[in-house]
């Protein structure tokens, strides 16, 4: 098994790999990114050991798109971050909310790893209209 400084973490979604007996694992920014969608996709008590863990970002998707809204959701992501993901500094969070129309607002977060200095950015798309996947 490879060793980070930043951390190694199961995959997500878990992987099994029948034929070592192993689990997929991640390292590195790459594990920081995935820890990322999922602090953003995860309620608040979805997680049974640790019921603060996550971001209510599910619970706000009929509100009107309005700058005070805009800014409550900017808090809640920073927020969460700065609780659940210590590796990382949040430099900037941008709302791009040109797909309002089609019901999606991309959010962007430029953020920096601590123990290298390292600038990343992170787009997680949130979509606002129930069943916008829905094929017809």
């Amino acid at each position: 098994m490879r060793k980070s400084f930043l951390g190694t973490g199961w995959a997500f979604p878990p992987e099994f790999e029948q034929a070592g007996g192993t689990t997929s694992m991640m390292s590195d920014a790459e594990d920081i990114h995935s820890s990322l969608e999922i602090l953003l996709s995860t309620r608040p008590g979805e997680r049974v050991m640790r019921p603060e863990y996550g971001c209510n970002l599910d619970e706000l998707i009929f509100e009107p798109l309005t700058t005070t809204f805009k800014t409550y959701i900017k808090d809640l992501i920073h927020t969460a971050i700065l609780y659940h993901e210590p590796r990382i500094d949040v430099l900037k969070i941008v709302l791009n909310d040109t797909g309002e129309l089609e019901g999606q607002i991309l959010i962007a977060i430029d953020y920096m790893i601590r123990s290298t200095n390292s600038r990343f950015n992170f787009v997680y798309p949130f979509y606002i209209n129930e069943g916008t996947d829905v094929k017809k």
